[in-house]
């Protein structure tokens, strides 16, 4: 395994021509399209800067800004943003090109961890991140930031989770639109 690899050797740009097979009922395409193809993308980029198998763990930040359409061509950019010992963040812009206008519009962008997979399934290590630009710097340093809130917001979850009241339901969910029906 090589030592340390540059953020450029794994960038990756797949486009894939949006058919109707593609769409719900409205003509848009399902995000669950969209989500497949840029697991693709994650993939490709972790595998090629680890050198090995790598599996999704986590998906963050997915939001539609804009929809789809039929007949567009959409082209999701990677990028692997940090690396930890094992760990890889990839940052994916998705971007739908409309052939008969030219306008090109961004539709969403997310983050996958994925993890470097071993000959025997379990993690590898993975190379060092080369940062050779402003911009791969500040990528970086964001991916740590945002490991930081999501180990917060976990342990704040996982202790939302844990301390449930259901004999406080009453009064808790007073302003909410639901009705209690239980006794």
């Amino acid at each position: 395994m090589e030592e340390a690899r540059p953020v450029k050797n794994s960038q990756t740009t797949i486009t894939e021509l949006m058919v109707p097979s593609y769409a719900n009922f409205g003509g848009k395409i399902h995000g669950g399209i969209l989500l497949s193809l840029m697991d693709k993308v994650a993939y490709a980029c972790s595998a090629k800067h680890a050198g090995t198998y790598c599996v999704t763990v986590s998906v963050d930040k997915v939001e539609f800004l804009q929809p789809v359409e039929v007949g567009e061509l959409v082209s999701m950019h990677g990028s692997v943003n940090y690396v930890g010992r094992t760990s890889l963040v990839v940052g994916i812009r998705v971007e739908a090109l409309n052939v008969k206008t030219g306008l090109i519009k961004h539709t969403n962008s997310s983050f996958f961890t994925m993890v470097a997979k071993g000959d025997d399934e379990k993690p590898t290590v993975v190379p060092k991140l080369i940062l050779e630009t402003k911009e791969d710097v500040k990528r970086f340093i964001e991916a740590m930031r945002v490991r930081e809130i999501k180990a917060a917001v976990k342990e704040q979850m996982d202790d939302a989770h844990s301390s449930i009241e259901v004999d406080n339901a009453t009064e808790l969910l007073k302003n909410e639109r639901c009705i209690l029906k239980f006794k």
